[in-house]
């Protein structure tokens, strides 16, 4: 590794190592110090101030997990947009046009999921007749 490198990423590395040494540090604090006292309360699972009934193993619809899947793929495609902005300047015409041409191939899945209704959460009338 040459000196300039090194030097380069030196705070980077210290902060990340900070980081994760102050992570352990609360951890291992917590588990010694704090109160262990379970209870029937404690133990239950957490629903957000609503009593739990029913199975905790009831199967979700499927399209819960498409929209959770497409959340994370145009969250994940978002992310490029921030390395383009920082190169734009240099990129020019060319850069704009790129991003264009990705931003309108990004539209056209989303536009194509809103058609297939994978983004609809109310189902019509016909598909709740179908399901009684």
């Amino acid at each position: 590794m040459s000196g300039n490198l090194a030097q380069a990423y030196a705070p980077l590395l210290i902060h990340l190592l900070v980081a994760l040494g102050l992570a352990a540090i609360l951890l291992i604090l917590s588990s010694l110090i704090g109160q262990h006292r379970p209870s029937r309360e404690k133990m239950q699972p957490y629903e957000c101030g609503i009593t739990p009934v029913g199975d905790a193993r009831e199967p979700f619809d499927v399209k819960f997990y498409l929209v959770a899947m497409v959340f994370i793929l145009f969250d994940v495609e978002a992310v490029f947009l921030y390395p383009w902005a920082y190169v734009f300047r240099e990129l020019r015409w060319f850069g704009f046009t790129e991003m264009l041409l990705y931003i309108l191939i990004l539209l056209a899945g989303y536009v194509y999921l809103w058609k297939k209704g994978a983004l609809d959460w109310n189902p019509s009338k016909t598909q709740r007749d179908r399901q009684t």
